[in-house]
């Protein structure tokens, strides 16, 4: 298990790598830059922008640019600056001051580290993710159970309808409801430190990770319900509690938890737009305005993040599948 663990770990590396050169050549061959309003209308004179490139080092060849970012480089005043092998993902280029860690993990003044950005996006994909939980394997394992009854029937047609529908158009659906005609939240709340307003993010976030969760638990559990070990288990007269619970959930349970690891990270990820829309003081919020202002670093810097956050939320599954199942092993 260790020397498995080990080597996957090890693998990260040539991920990284290959996800920051991607990453850096598709933004620098996108129009504009970090100096302009937009595309064609020019924030800062030729003059100031030059002197901004020299002093990022914008100004160097992309091939040094990127060594420089992953490694480090030599300032003008000969010393030497390390790049992102010891933790710096550089100075981002439209918040003066401030690095990219600064913004992605750094709390406001006086709160915990659950209140910066990543702390803020952890949250609300967790929250997601209980969701999908706490509801979607319960209404998938009823729907077998029921199968072919009302509840069964209502129970596909809700999980279609989340598999079918964008989080998006969900999004704006209940906002239009719940804030437009019925008053009942506000569509950017004041403040991020009570509940209510994490509910409605969180439901449309999870919303289709619930739906899918529920159809996999389903179709999973009407095939472990048709091995015949659930029939001796039936023969032997144990409770049909105790089958449930002990045999067909526990093993039902093994190709649920295959997409539960990717769906968290897919849920910390996926939140660009529920982010944008809501007002959330998120990463994925802050990311599309960096891609939106040609924050290079920002851009570069968060994408890592996430690539490390997919990787790690794959290793974790093939962890639990041992806890789950222990005739599963992993090759060490």
């Amino acid at each position: 298990m260790f020397a498995y663990l080990v080597r996957r770990l090890l693998w990260l590396i040539p991920v990284i790598f290959t996800v920051a050169l991607v990453t850096f050549v598709l933004m620098h061959n996108a129009p504009g830059g970090p100096w302009d309003r937009d595309i064609n209308t020019r924030q800062v004179d030729p003059t100031t922008q030059a002197r901004l490139n020299e002093h990022y080092g914008l100004d160097k060849p992309l091939w040094r640019q990127f060594t420089a970012y992953l490694v480090g480089d030599v300032n003008k005043d000969g010393a030497f600056i390390c790049g992102l092998v010891c933790g710096n993902m550089g100075p981002s280029y439209r918040v003066r001051g401030r690095t990219v860690q600064d913004i992605l993990f750094q709390p406001p003044e006086g709160k915990p580290f659950w209140y910066s950005r990543f702390g803020y996006s952890a949250r609300l994909g967790l929250g997601a993710l209980s969701i999908a939980i706490l509801v979607g394997i319960p209404i998938g394992t009823i729907a077998a159970l029921k199968q072919n009854t009302i509840i069964d029937y209502a129970s596909l047609f809700l999980a279609t309808a989340g598999i079918s529908i964008p989080s998006f158009v969900m999004a704006i659906f209940l906002i239009i409801i719940l804030a437009s005609w019925l008053h009942l939240i506000s569509v950017v709340p004041k403040t991020w430190d009570t509940l209510q307003p994490w509910i409605l993010p969180a439901v449309v976030l999870g919303f289709g990770t619930t739906a899918f969760t529920a159809r996999l638990t389903r179709s999973s559990m009407l095939e472990v319900m048709r091995m015949d070990y659930i029939r001796t288990a039936r023969a032997k007269g144990l409770a049909e509690r105790v089958i449930i619970i002990r045999h067909m959930i526990k093993n039902a349970l093994i190709p649920v938890v295959t997409i539960l690891g990717p769906a968290l990270a897919g849920l910390v990820t996926g939140s660009f737009i529920i982010e944008t829309m809501f007002g959330f003081p998120g990463m994925g919020r802050a990311y599309v305005l960096a891609i939106g202002q040609r924050d290079y670093s920002m851009i570069l810097g968060t994408t890592l993040i996430y690539a490390v956050l997919v990787a790690i939320a794959n290793l974790s599954v093939d962890v639990v599948y041992v806890m789950i199942d222990p005739r599963i092993r992993l090759e060490d």
